[in-house]
């Protein structure tokens, strides 16, 4: 896939290590869909960026766009598969299992995700997430997942839970006919273990970055309490975050700024860096057009943070809770306002490392780009 998974490229190398010792001949994949503009180079160098080569796994990658119809769902839904992963004698899913950016089920963002949208290539991800509208997305998943293990050879799978630091805390072989009641157990985790704000009210959100190698919507909803409104958080959603503010793209994003639109504020910078064709395709696939929506933009971080907090209600510029994070994966430190000092005070799980400065804007009115 094309996330930022702790220690992918070693589970690989493992994975194919093993497989060898059996007599095997494996091979990789790329399993993500539409990402990298759905062009097939892109997609071999974007796993290759996060360490997955063949000089590194000892197993050669095979990258196509190409698709094999392999069947079809009761519904009618087309069942469609990697061509070369189709031509192999068996299937093994390797997938870090999370909670989805939009939907929610028993079965969220993982090993069936990887043999949909993943090995499903842009054609079948644009298909099933089509068909999400007129079908839920549990039916949809649970039924293409079982076409896929039933005709395409999947053998088995390999889920990686991770914890709230964004590292390994669980890998857990899986047999092919176990699939469903395996994953609905590691998501279970992943929920527990994922990363979270530390404050359930937020009146700006300042992001440092936003990329595919973060989530895929750019920034996790689940984090930034976006899942059900790209806006406002649903009723019984935390944290209730009034404003986001996106300050650049990741480098390993390559221009994708799929779930910028989530955000209200933008810098400059985040918007020119932005591929507007690769950012379309993928949204449009994913069929979260407003994802790739352009938030307000302005040219430094002074101007921008000014303009933001004037609009976060009746609350002083003063007085407001501001929060500024890395990542909506590294969160194990942040930086916050005066607002929130009591609070955190008062808590055990948090503590105060630095003591409280004006923001460090240079000459022209912008931050660093990390803390």
């Amino acid at each position: 896939g094309s996330r930022c998974i702790a220690n992918i490229a070693l589970v690989i190398k493992s994975l194919v290590a093993e497989f060898k010792a059996l007599g095997l001949q494996p091979f990789l994949v790329p399993a993500m869909g539409s990402h990298g503009g759905g062009i097939a180079e892109a997609q071999q160098e974007i796993i290759e960026g996060y360490g997955v080569t063949e000089e590194y796994t000892g197993a050669p990658i095979k990258s196509s766009m190409e698709t094999v119809q392999v069947g079809a769902t009761e519904d009618g839904v087309p069942v469609f598969f990697d061509k070369y992963a189709f031509e192999a004698d068996h299937v093994a899913v390797v997938g870090r299992v999370k909670p989805h950016t939009n939907f929610v089920g028993e079965i969220e963002s993982g090993l069936h995700k990887m043999m949909l949208i993943g090995l499903g290539k842009h054609k079948g991800a644009a298909l099933y997430h089509q068909a999400i509208v007129h079908y839920s997305f549990d039916r949809i998943i649970r039924s293409v997942g079982q076409a896929v293990i039933d005709q395409c050879g999947v053998l088995m799978g390999l889920g990686l839970v991770e914890n709230q630091y964004d590292q390994t805390a669980l890998i857990k072989g899986v047999g092919a006919d176990e699939f469903v009641e395996r994953e609905k157990e590691l998501l279970v985790l992943a929920k527990e273990w994922m990363p979270r704000l530390p404050f359930d009210e937020v009146d700006l959100l300042i992001v440092d970055a936003i990329g595919k190698n973060i989530s895929g919507a750019g920034m996790d909803t689940n984090v930034v309490g976006r899942k059900f409104h790209d806006n406002h958080a649903a009723d019984k959603e935390y944290p209730k975050v009034t404003r986001i503010l996106v300050r650049s793209l990741t480098e390993e994003t390559h221009g994708n700024a799929s779930g910028i639109g989530i955000a209200e504020y933008a810098h400059k910078r985040a918007i020119e860096d932005m591929d507007r064709e690769i950012t379309y395709i993928n949204c449009m696939t994913g069929n979260h057009p407003s994802g790739a929506h352009i938030p307000l933009y302005f040219d430094t971080d002074h101007i921008c943070i000014e303009k933001a907090l004037e609009t976060v209600g009746l609350v002083q510029p003063e007085n407001a809770k501001v929060l500024r994070i890395h990542n909506t994966l590294e969160l194990g430190e942040l930086l916050v306002s005066e607002a929130y000092r009591s609070e955190v005070e008062q808590r055990e799980d948090l503590k105060i490392i630095a003591e409280a400065e004006e923001m460090p804007f240079d000459d022209n009115g912008d931050l660093p780009l990390a803390f």
